[in-house]
């Protein structure tokens, strides 16, 4: 394979990036398949809205956990050893849904898949700064992570049309065993550094050179402002696409499995098309952190028009959820903006650092407005439809957050891609 790839450096390059697209499909998956079914596992498992929004952010508090460890794995072992030995995890875990019993059951089980994906799209961002270099970061992740939501296309429409066709049980077992051959392929085929440059050797670092390093990272000047808005830029979206835009189809429009599915790949499908379209936009304009501005302000009004009109039409209720996947895919460029104030030496915890603001927002904020639906919702009772004001009551507590990410991110420096591969500040 390594000859193979000397010869063919752009072959390498492209096997490179289907691998990164079909691991980060399979995380895409998994964290938003609970959306276009959680009403026939609510019912079946006897879930809460309380417990339905814990299962959902079950596997975004593993990878939260689970970011520091594995950026400490990046720099010490590579990314190819750490997505292929973790997927093991996954694979274990897609298995325990297909036959869990209880709502601990699936809570643990969605946790297991999340400890199994954790390494999936920081692997991405290591591997493409390194292969492509810095200055058309944003560039190629924005085609791995566009190529990767067919992930949440299949959790929409082919999801809801498998579980009905053969049930969700039976459904997750399949997607287990396509997990383990990925990660074998992973393993197999995806090298850490590119054709033609020498391999970078790894040393076993002392626990207070791995804590040194860390530090460091956490003291580097910027870091704070794109952090706080890493947190709400996708979380706030991945919410609703991931937990609650099925129930609220269902409760609020009466929507059946199939149909919530539809909406959902729309929704996917708008997501392509902002990753697709955001990712040569810092290139093109020169900056990250007015676009960021910009779509983010957007993805708030969206929040608020939901959150303010009462039973909105079909029509226009599709036309704002899709909206929200478009405008969220400026996270590539936050993610981009903060890969590029760190030095190579710390680019596994760099790129894990960032994004533990993404995971740290996905675990809690399905969480805290499942809390905000129970409290709306009356007497917990398993399988009970929710009101729309407790959706509303969704909707706003988003903008709130994602408003309050905002305020904080205006105070980080701006960042450029430049033609000579490093990043400057301004």
């Amino acid at each position: 394979m390594q000859r193979l790839n000397q010869r063919n450096p752009w072959r390498a390059r492209l096997t490179l990036l289907l691998l990164l697209s079909a691991v980060t499909c399979l995380s895409q998956f998994y964290r938003v398949s609970n959306s276009v079914i959680g009403p026939e596992i609510a019912l079946e498992l006897g879930l809460s809205s309380a417990q339905l929004g814990l299962a959902g952010g079950a596997f975004f508090f593993a990878l939260f956990l689970a970011q520091i460890p594995v950026g400490m794995a990046f720099d010490r072992w590579g990314a190819r050893l750490t997505v292929s030995r973790i997927s093991v995890l996954a694979v274990m875990g897609g298995y325990w849904i297909a036959h869990a019993h209880s709502a601990v059951e699936l809570i643990a089980a969605r946790f297991l898949v999340g400890l199994g994906c954790a390494a999936s799209f920081m692997s991405a961002v290591f591997l493409c700064a390194r292969w492509f270099g810095t200055a058309r970061l944003t560039l190629v992740i924005s085609w791995v992570f566009a190529t990767s939501n067919l992930g949440t296309l299949a959790a929409a429409t082919p999801l809801a049309w498998a579980a009905q066709q053969f049930g969700w049980r039976q459904t997750f077992v399949v997607l287990s065993a396509i997990t383990a051959v990925i990660g074998v392929a992973f393993w197999c085929v995806v090298r850490d550094d590119p054709p033609g440059t020498t391999h970078r050797p790894r040393t076993n670092e002392s626990l207070s050179s791995v804590w040194s390093g860390l530090l460091q990272v956490w003291r580097t000047p910027g870091l704070g402002p794109v952090f706080a808005m890493h947190v709400f830029a996708y979380a706030a979206m991945v919410t609703i696409l991931g937990v609650w835009a099925g129930p609220y189809l269902h409760d609020v429009h009466a929507l059946n499995a199939v149909d919530r599915g539809q909406v959902l790949l729309a929704m996917g499908i708008t997501q392509i098309v902002g990753l697709l379209a955001f990712g040569p936009l810092d290139r093109i304009l020169g900056t990250r952190k007015k676009i960021v501005i910009a779509s983010m302000s957007a993805s708030i009004a969206v929040f608020l028009c939901l959150a303010s009109i009462q039973q909105p039409p079909l029509a226009l209720t599709v036309v704002l959820l899709c909206a929200l996947p478009l405008f969220s895919s400026c996270s590539i460029l936050i993610v981009a903006q903060g890969r590029a104030l760190f030095p190579e030496h710390l680019a596994g915890r760099a790129v894990t650092t960032v994004n533990l603001a993404q995971v740290l927002g996905a675990a809690s904020l399905p969480a805290l407005t499942g809390w905000v639906v129970g409290c709306l919702a009356g007497p917990a009772v398993a399988g009970a439809s929710a009101p729309e004001i407790a959706y509303r009551a969704v909707f706003a507590t988003l903008a709130a957050a994602s408003s309050c990410g905002l305020m904080i991110y205006l105070r980080s420096p701006d960042s450029r891609p430049t033609p000579s591969n490093k990043t400057a500040l301004r």
